[in-house]
């Protein structure tokens, strides 16, 4: 980042107010009588309904329409571990597109241990204040026994965005590209460069919706996972095949999709042109992508190529799906969110980027056209059909699994944030 760009970062967050959220008020509180209702004595009477029937939280408190964003600062967006303190301007970011995209309250929570049964136990004491649970940050392997033990010690969603939240978005694009380039998930050759959070959950999920464990290369800093190695942790384990390929170069040889979550500038040019025929490459290493799209398109005229950057076609966005997956979990109460509501996740926004392009999404990008192909597999985040369609179809799920506590609010599904505010019961 220039030194120009990165003064501008700092003052972003320093003026007019230090940080990027604040607290609101949702009742009147000018009067005496406001503020006796606010506090002492009125505060005593949802005190008491809520020791009576924890339910009724959701009925006198915010905690439905409020998510905590967690980290121990052990993995922090590409700077690694920084430390819990240092986490918090991207938990306060993460808190500022939950409220910009779905509406939903949000506070950051940085937690100072490394260890995770420490975490672990101060996140499950802390946690009926919530109505969800947004892990960030967290570094692998830990940031698998985290999840897996709050997702079974708390009544409400737990969800680590890097893993899950990466996955969905990813195989939105993926499945898009792969009929476009005319092939399947079930018989495509994918080779992924990475084994880490993002990574693992990428490839779980998409052998959850028909990809073949054996089809898929994945490759760590010491190259392809295979059955002959000794040195892997249980969640890399789970992917190492018969194989004898060792290195990229092996692997990439005919191989129909490469999916980098790892770092900058690791695929090269001639290993893209050893790829099959309408080579799909998500290079979603940010800022640096494992390949430069314009190198890439320099190479094969015949790639469908998406990134982690916004200043190019087929960014492939976490924003596309966190908030939204919350919103649907949220409305109906529900008490995890399931396989079965991520890949819910994963068809609304595939089916999304192939109907007509909005007339708002053309104007924020300054298009006179966009269409399914190629260059649009994905949404943007400026559509605002996000938050009904995504929303409404995780809540679907969740009532479907049998983990949503109520049915759909009365003006579901939501149209847009002005609904949030205007008409349905948080």
């Amino acid at each position: 980042m220039s030194d120009s760009r990165r003064q501008e970062a700092l003052d972003y967050h320093a003026r007019p107010i230090p940080g990027k959220l604040s607290v609101e008020l949702t009742k009147p509180t000018h009067s005496q009588k406001h503020l006796a209702l606010a506090y002492s004595p009125g505060v005593a009477e949802p005190v008491r309904e809520i020791a009576r029937d924890p339910e009724n939280a959701y009925r006198y408190t915010g905690k439905g329409n409020l998510v905590a964003v967690i980290s121990n600062g052990s993995a922090i967006l590409g700077l690694g571990n920084l430390g819990a303190l240092a986490s918090k301007p991207v938990m306060e970011g993460k808190g500022v597109l939950f409220k910009r995209f779905a509406g939903i309250n949000a506070v950051d929570i940085e937690v100072d241990v490394a260890e995770p049964q420490a975490f672990i136990d101060t996140v499950t004491h802390i946690a009926d204040s919530w109505g969800g649970i947004n892990l960030e940050d967290i570094k692998a392997p830990e940031c698998f026994e985290i999840e897996n033990a709050l997702k079974q010690r708390c009544s409400i969603p737990v969800f680590h965005d890097d893993q899950h939240g990466t996955a969905i978005v990813t195989a939105a694009g993926l499945l898009n590209a792969l009929e476009i380039a005319g092939k399947s998930l079930e018989s495509a050759h994918i080779v992924c460069l990475g084994a880490g959070s993002a990574a693992i959950a990428c490839m779980k999920l998409l052998i959850e919706m028909g990809a073949r464990n054996e089809q898929i290369d994945m490759l760590d800093s010491k190259g392809v996972i295979h059955s002959g190695r000794s040195d892997l942790n249980p969640y890399k384990a789970q992917f190492a095949t018969e194989t004898e390929h060792r290195t990229l170069d092996d692997a990439i040889e005919g191989a129909d999709v490469f999916i980098g979550l790892s770092g900058p500038n690791l695929l090269s040019t001639e290993q893209l042109k050893r790829m099959g025929a309408n080579p799909i490459v998500f290079a979603c290493s940010n800022p640096d992508p494992e390949i430069h799209p314009d190198e890439a398109h320099a190479a094969r005229d015949d790639v469908i190529m998406a990134t982690g950057r916004s200043d190019y076609p087929n960014q492939v966005n976490n924003v596309l799906g966190f908030p939204f997956i919350f919103r649907g979990a949220l409305d109906v109460r529900a008490s995890d969110i399931t396989e079965a509501m991520k890949i819910a996740a994963v068809h609304a926004l595939r089916n999304i980027a192939r109907e007509p392009v909005t007339r708002e999404v053309l104007e924020a990008y300054e298009l006179d056209s966009l269409e399914f192909g190629r260059g649009y597999i994905i949404p943007t985040p400026v559509d605002s059909r996000l938050l009904g369609r995504v929303s409404s179809a995780v809540a679907q799920a969740a009532i479907d699994s049998n983990v949503a506590t109520r049915g759909y609010p009365e003006h579901y599904p939501l149209q847009g944030v002005d609904d949030i505010y205007g008409g349905t019961n948080h």
